[in-house]
């Protein structure tokens, strides 16, 4: 009698907690991204990317995924490459939203040309 009791008072902290955020094969919650980018001259660009499996519409999904792994889902803490880019001002902001392993992610910075974005965000905008 004392177990069922145990069980059922178990079992109803559990109901009461709420259904679980989806958690994906590791173990975290799942990883859907959108990432954009949106040139002040007008044109845009936009794919989905998912981790854990990698996957989405990105065209380099376990690079983009291992890149964000390495600096646990925020994009301003990615090491800028070392490329060379043309001093060319052509606005562009960058975007990601979603979630990253179940927390939300709304992540946007302006950069002066694409040149500049790719270099500060490794493997992410390459689309």
């Amino acid at each position: 009698m004392l177990s069922t009791i145990a069980g059922l008072t178990a079992a109803a902290a559990v109901l009461a907690a709420g259904p679980a955020a989806p958690r994906d094969h590791q173990g975290y919650g799942e990883t859907k991204l959108t990432l954009s980018y949106l040139a002040d001259a007008g044109f845009a660009r936009a794919v989905k990317l998912e981790c854990d499996p990698a996957g989405g519409g990105h065209p380099q999904p376990d690079q983009a995924c291992a890149e964000l792994a390495r600096v646990n889902g925020d994009a301003g803490r990615i090491e800028p490459g070392h490329s060379a880019c043309f001093l060319i001002y052509a606005p562009v902001t960058a975007e990601i939203t979603g979630t990253w392993h179940g927390a939300t992610v709304t992540w946007s910075h302006k950069f002066g040309n694409i040149c500049e974005m790719r270099r500060a965000t490794g493997d992410l905008f390459t689309f």
